[in-house]
């Protein structure tokens, strides 16, 4: 009786297997390097590098039709305190993109923590496909700050599958963008547009 008792215990276990593989989140932790490039006045464009550390969680499965939440928790960040040999006063006008993947339609989006971002709160806007993160600040030069978690809602199409993805593939391209204040005599404002190089896709879904 124990014997066969055990045996179709085993036998459930083994086939919860794949039911519990469907259902397992799709994540990854992410160093994203930003290539950028700020266009100062007088001195001309100055090319720097930027790295923000992400996790991206999504479902690794969802049904044709079906919503999904896709969750990127940036990590806590520390500006430098120089910038091509300038000393870096601070960083504003932030803009973060994220296209809508393949395969998917926007539904919405929430933010949520987030630190030593300036007193306006960041915002989150979609228009042509494209969600943009955004705030003013300003960051000063050495500072720490942490990115809110942005939570985004789709609704999965009826087969393929859903990649996430930051924006950019160039200068002119970007995915991410700013205002940069370096010091030498005077301050000088140099916009700054970057894109990821490498461009990882951080998380694929499967839908089906």
């Amino acid at each position: 009786m124990k014997s066969a008792l055990r045996r179709t215990l085993t036998a459930a276990a083994l086939a919860a297997i794949p039911a519990l593989a469907l259902t397992t989140p799709a994540s990854a932790a992410t160093s994203i390097n930003f290539d950028c490039q700020a266009n100062a006045p007088i001195v001309g464009p100055q090319k720097a590098n930027f790295a923000q550390d992400a996790t991206v969680t999504a479902p690794a499965t969802v049904a044709p039709g079906a919503n999904l939440d896709i969750v990127i928790d940036p990590a806590p960040n520390t500006l430098p305190t120089t910038v091509a040999g300038y000393k870096l006063k601070e960083v504003k006008t932030f803009a973060f993109k994220f296209p809508i993947p393949a395969n998917s339609t926007f539904v919405k989006a929430t933010l949520s923590g987030g630190s030593g971002l300036g007193s306006t709160p960041p915002t989150i806007a979609v228009s042509g496909g494209v969600a943009t993160l955004s705030f003013p600040g300003p960051i000063k030069g050495g500072a720490a700050f942490e990115l809110p978690t942005v939570t985004a809602t789709l609704k999965a199409g009826a087969s393929g599958t859903i990649q996430t993805k930051i924006a950019g593939t160039s200068y002119t391209d970007p995915g991410l963008t700013f205002t940069a204040v370096v010091s030498s005599f005077i301050d000088v404002s140099a916009p700054t547009a970057c894109f990821p190089n490498p461009s990882p896709v951080f998380t694929t879904t499967t839908i089906g």
